[in-house]
């Protein structure tokens, strides 16, 4: 039997950009720039957007996202962003959950899985 690679995009210590196996990837963003939910949010998705070019995937090619946010309350911030983002008909299956961030500057972070084309 002959096992499917994984492919490990910038693997670095405790983690890679994204993993991609048997056709799908998956990655983790936290926001590199904004102070607020609106401006982590738009520098999140523009940085899923490029892991998933990376990946070979792209956004309308979401199957699955896990949100995290620090405050619910920013949850429909997040989802204007979110909803401005994503192509129209290829909303992705997804929860969002409240949880402690690893750093006390993140406001959200995102966990995705895509199909790579």
């Amino acid at each position: 039997m002959t096992s499917a690679p994984i492919t490990r995009i910038n693997p670095a210590a405790q983690w890679s950009d994204a993993v991609v196996h048997k056709g799908t990837a998956y990655f983790v963003e936290v926001p590199e720039s904004g102070t607020d939910i609106t401006s982590q949010s738009l520098a999140l998705l523009a940085q899923a957007e490029r892991t998933l070019a990376l990946a070979g995937s792209s956004k309308a090619h979401v199957l699955m996202a896990t949100i995290y946010l620090k405050h619910m309350a920013d949850r429909a911030a997040f989802n204007a962003a979110w909803q401005a983002w994503l192509p129209e008909g290829c909303a992705p299956a997804r929860v969002c959950v409240s949880a402690e961030m690893a750093s006390p500057d993140y406001l959200l972070e995102v966990a995705f899985t895509a199909a790579v084309v």
